[in-house]
C-alpha cells in the first residue's frame, strides 16, 4: 500500500463557471478579463479551450486577444465572488471523501491520498465527486511527491489523470525543456541555458557546484532536486494566513502629472488599508509597483518605522517610494501592497528577506 499526493486542477475553471451560468456559451470562444471590454487596458484572466485554439492565453492583453479571435467570441468581466464560491464547493466535495486538502488557489489543490495500490480509482472518485457537486471538470496529477504530482497534471488535461513517480520521471520529462517544470520561468530557464542546461535531463545531471554558484546554496540545491523530481510529499491543510494585501489599477488613460499620480496612490492606499484592517493586523512594510508607458515595470519596498494601521504613516511611506519615480514619464499602472505582521509576530519584527510565493 502506497501513499500518494494528487494535484487537482480545475479545467478552464473561470470560463467553466461562466459557461455554467450561461449554457448558451458552451463551445464558443470565451474570454474572461478586466471589465469584459476588449477595447480597454486589461489582461485575460482565463480563456476557454475554444479561445485557446486561437492562441489566446492568460496574461495576454484583451486587445491582442480580440485581434486573434473571431467576431463571435465572448468577452466577460471578472466576477471574483462567483469563482470563490465555486472553488469552495469544489474543495468541500473532496474533503467529504475524508481526504486532506491543501488549497493553492481558486482552481487547484494538493490532496493527500494514503495507503492505496489503485490511485487511479481514487482519482476517478474525486473527479466524479467534484462533477456531481459542482458540474465542473478537473484533471488530476498523481505523484509520489508534490513536485511530480504538480508536473503530472499537464499530461492529464483535460478531464484526465496522469501519474509521475521516481520510476518514470525522466522517461516522461527528460527531453522536455526546463521551462516545463513547476517553478521554472523564462528568466530561470535563460540562466540555466547559459550553463548548457536546457532539458530536464540536463538539469537532473547538472553539476551541483555550478547550480550553487549561479543561484546560491538554497536555490541551487532546490533546482538540482527539481531536475530529478525530488521534493516533499507533505500535504498541509493548515488554513492559509494572508501575508499581504495589494491593489493595483491599469489606467485607461496614462497618468501624466504628479497630482494625478498622488490622487491614484491615495485611492489604492485606502483600499489596501481597508483590506488589512479586515485581517486585524497592522502593516509593517509597503510596496509600490509602477508600470511606465509603454510597458516597463519597477517594484520598490519600504519598511515602516513601526507596524501600524493608521492611514498617514502608511500613505507617507507610499508617497516616499513614489518620490523615486522617474519624472516626466507617463504611468499606465500603479499598485500598492501592504505587508502585515503575522499573528504570532512581535510588534517590532526583525527585518527578513521576502520569500518567493504565488501571485
Amino acid at each position: 500500500m502506497t501513499d500518494w499526493v494528487f494535484h487537482v486542477d480545475m479545467d478552464q475553471f473561470i470560463a467553466a463557471v461562466e459557461i455554467l451560468r450561461r449554457p448558451e456559451l458552451a463551445g464558443r470562444p470565451v474570454v474572461v478579463g478586466g471589465r469584459g471590454d476588449p477595447t480597454e487596458r486589461a489582461v485575460v484572466s482565463t480563456a476557454s479551450y475554444e479561445a485557446r485554439e486561437f492562441g489566446v492565453r492568460s496574461g495576454m492583453a484583451l486587445r491582442l486577444a480580440a485581434r486573434r479571435l473571431p467576431d463571435d467570441a465572448i468577452f466577460l468581466p471578472v466576477d471574483g465572488p462567483a469563482y470563490l464560491a465555486a472553488s469552495a464547493e469544489v474543495f468541500a466535495a473532496i474533503r467529504r471523501l475524508g481526504l486532506t486538502v491543501e488549497v493553492l488557489g481558486w482552481d487547484e489543490a494538493f490532496v493527500a491520498v494514503p495507503g492505496t495500490d489503485d490511485p487511479e480509482a481514487v482519482a476517478r472518485g474525486i473527479q466524479a465527486a467534484v462533477l456531481d457537486a459542482t458540474r465542473l471538470h478537473c484533471s488530476i496529477g498523481i505523484g509520489d511527491n508534490r513536485i511530480r504530482a504538480k508536473n503530472a497534471t499537464d499530461f492529464g488535461k483535460p478531464r484526465g489523470r496522469f501519474c509521475l513517480t521516481r520510476a518514470n520521471w525522466l522517461d516522461v520529462l527528460g527531453d522536455h525543456p526546463v521551462i516545463d517544470l513547476w517553478g521554472v520561468g523564462s528568466r530561470i530557464s535563460a540562466r540555466l541555458g547559459a550553463h548548457g542546461i536546457r532539458t530536464v535531463d540536463d538539469l537532473a545531471r547538472a553539476d551541483l557546484d555550478t547550480l550553487v554558484a549561479e543561484f546560491g546554496p538554497r536555490m541551487g540545491t532546490w533546482y538540482a532536486a527539481l531536475g530529478r523530481g525530488e521534493g516533499s510529499a507533505v500535504v498541509d491543510d493548515t488554513p492559509w494566513v494572508a501575508r499581504s494585501h495589494s491593489r493595483e489599477t491599469t489606467y485607461q488613460e496614462n497618468l501624466r502629472t504628479p497630482d494625478e499620480i498622488r490622487a491614484a496612490l491615495e485611492v489604492l492606499t485606502d483600499q489596501v488599508l481597508a483590506d488589512c484592517a479586515a485581517e486585524g493586523r497592522p502593516i509593517q512594510r509597503v510596496g509600490l509597483k509602477v508600470r511606465y508607458a509603454p510597458f516597463f515595470t519597477v517594484n520598490r519596498i519600504r519598511k515602516l518605522r513601526a507596524p501600524t494601521a493608521d492611514r498617514q504613516p502608511v500613505l507617507d511611506a507610499v508617497l516616499a517610494l513614489a518620490d523615486a519615480m522617474e519624472p516626466g514619464r507617463e504611468v499606465r499602472l500603479l499598485g500598492v501592497r501592504g505587508e502585515m505582521t503575522l499573528p504570532d509576530e512581535p510588534d517590532d519584527p526583525v527585518e527578513r528577506t521576502p520569500t518567493r510565493g504565488r501571485v
